[in-house]
């Protein structure tokens, strides 16, 4: 299978496949009697409680399932928010395993979430466990997968490969990044938000099996999604990345991919 894209009507079409893709992986993996090894994103997030409902109804259990977060925001001084925090990433998932019925929870050793003092803590999760199955995430508004923004800087140059190769790190979110986050997350509110993370790298990304990316971004996916279809490798649009990966779907609705869908 090549990258591709895939189109849903509306967001909630989104969630609806996102949540119904998991819950399936998670079964299939149950079947056939393996581990099933998973890189997980907070954003999107909407599809979370969909999947708990699912996982409570059918009885689906995460006792085989390995997961790392794909990122976690820092605070000024490099360190990750706490979990009071309103965009903390661990609060977020602790959240939805609440929702799931505790007899289908996975114990505390089968996830992880990137650790800026710890830093190849992800990478070592996975080496143990044979590697990751499926990366699943969003899109940023610049092509970002996790938060591995364009290393695009009038200081060096980072070449494909390099990106290509990068492993867990801290990052500095991009000013596009931080504005369009923050509209999201907090209504534009920029006092308390967050400038730094830690992130696993695209190393890991296209090391996985299959990447499954969903986007019910709109307008501000356009550009983004427009690359991977259409745009050259470039380090400028991380996505772009993924082109070349044996088995990619970016998932998106109807006008985050207007672009794409409207130019032959």
């Amino acid at each position: 299978m090549k990258a591709r894209l895939a189109v849903v009507p509306e967001p909630q079409d989104v969630y609806a496949s996102f949540a119904r893709e998991i819950a399936d992986e998670i079964k299939q993996a149950d079947r056939e009697r393996r581990e099933l090894k998973l890189i997980f994103p907070i954003g999107p997030v909407a599809h979370y409680p969909l999947l708990a409902a699912i996982c409570n109804s059918e009885r689906i259990s995460f006792q085989g399932v390995f997961i790392s977060l794909m990122d976690e925001y820092l605070d000024w001084q490099g360190r990750p928010v706490p979990t009071t925090h309103s965009l903390s990433f661990r609060s977020s998932f602790e959240q939805f395993l609440n929702l799931l019925d505790v007899e289908l929870r996975p114990s505390d050793a089968q996830w992880v979430v990137p650790d800026p003092f710890d830093i190849d803590r992800a990478e070592r999760f996975f080496n143990d466990l044979g590697g990751v199955d499926v990366c699943y995430g969003g899109v940023g508004v610049n092509g970002h997968i996790a938060f591995n923004e364009p290393p695009v800087s009038k200081y060096g140059a980072i070449s494909i490969e390099e990106f290509a190769n990068s492993k867990t790190r801290v990052v500095s979110l991009t000013p596009e990044t931080f504005v369009i986050n923050a509209l999201r997350s907090a209504g534009g509110d920029f006092s308390d938000f967050p400038t730094l993370a830690v992130t696993i790298g695209m190393e890991l990304i296209l090391s996985s099996k299959k990447v499954r990316l969903y986007c019910d971004g709109g307008v501000r996916q356009n550009e983004a999604i427009y690359q991977f279809v259409k745009g050259p490798l470039s380090v400028s649009y991380p996505i772009t990345l993924l082109q070349s990966h044996p088995d990619t779907i970016v998932l998106a609705d109807e006008l985050s991919a207007a672009k794409a869908l409207n130019v032959n």
